[in-house]
């Protein structure tokens, strides 16, 4: 026997609810208020508290219920984005590495083939494995309120060339360069390695949604007591309707599906929890062939110095 899928019986269930629950004691309440106005002893006066006070708890346990349904619901469908994003983003690696394996496994090969698709299998195995990671580290972040982010002093001009540089390595296929604007002396305050991977992933995204004329930007300068780091592309941007959910896990642009761009949507999702993290803030500008995101960071506040005084005697 075949179940719909879980956020359907969910939804079913949310309208039986509704129609056993809300319905009877909506009218119920009208019984109640009328008990109330045309009752003329103590008995319809009490008779009406008590219904109005069963339809109360009615209504209250009702939007209760309501409220855990549409959140099992939300949460079934997640999982179902989640296994369809994954198993898209899994088929193309294991399908590789499947033939590629097949290829070896005849022993037809010529020795310059036969170390290309080694590297072939190398990079097809990185692919899961990145994948694997980012899944891991975004469930350990989110799941773990009380980790302790370090807070260390950050020079944001060698962050952004870490970053860059990190950013480079990833796109050896199409090599792209970056615009690069970082005021001079400029410190932030933060765990640099994860900030290192946010500031790449921004990278990464505005990369892989732009078209053949790619133009990538970074720039950073200080506003007041933070730091204000951008990435700017001249992609494809964000549908005004999605933007509202851009961050959620394995959520991913109209736009995007329909580019037939790989991925599973965690990128945005891990970015912000590490610049919240940090204690920042992420927040973006987008329209088609403009998207800013905006990275702000606290300022490093350089300690003072006392200056020793010598007193020259008279």
């Amino acid at each position: 026997m075949k179940f719909p899928p879980a956020n359907i019986q969910l939804r079913r269930a949310q309208l039986v609810l509704m129609l056993a629950v809300l319905v009877p004691t909506v009218l119920m309440t009208g019984v109640g208020i009328i008990l109330l106005v045309l009752g003329g002893g103590t008995t319809s006066l009490i008779s009406g508290v008590l219904v109005l006070t069963f339809c109360t708890s009615g209504i209250t346990g009702y939007v209760l219920v309501s409220i855990f349904v549409t959140r099992g619901a939300g949460l079934a469908r997640v999982q179902n984005d989640f296994t369809s994003a994954v198993s898209h983003e899994l088929r193309t690696p294991v399908t590789s590495i499947r033939l590629l394996l097949e290829s070896l496994r005849d022993d037809r090969l010529s020795a310059s083939d036969r170390a290309e698709v080694l590297t072939l299998l190398a990079r097809e195995t990185k692919r899961l494995e990145t994948m694997v990671d980012r899944v891991l580290e975004l469930s350990k972040l989110e799941t773990r309120p009380r980790h302790v982010w370090p807070r260390t002093r950050v020079d944001v001009r060698e962050l952004v060339d870490e970053a860059v540089a990190m950013f480079d390595a990833s796109t050896l296929s199409n090599p792209t360069p970056v615009a690069i604007d970082v005021e001079r002396g400029l410190v932030a305050l933060g765990d640099r390695p994860t900030l290192v991977r946010a500031l790449g992933n921004l990278l990464h995204n505005a990369w892989k949604y732009t078209n053949a004329d790619k133009k990538i930007e970074i720039e950073a300068h200080a506003v007041g007591r933070k730091v204000e780091i951008l990435v700017r592309d001249n992609g494809i941007g964000i549908e005004r309707e999605d933007q509202p959910s851009i961050y959620e896990q394995f959520i991913r642009g109209r736009a995007i599906h329909d580019s037939g761009i790989p991925g599973v949507g965690l990128g945005l999702a891990f970015t912000r929890t590490v610049v919240k993290g940090n204690g920042g803030k992420l927040d973006f500008e987008s329209e088609p062939g403009n998207t800013v995101f905006r990275i702000r960071l606290p300022r490093f506040k350089e300690p003072e110095t006392v200056a020793n005084h010598v007193e020259v005697p008279s």
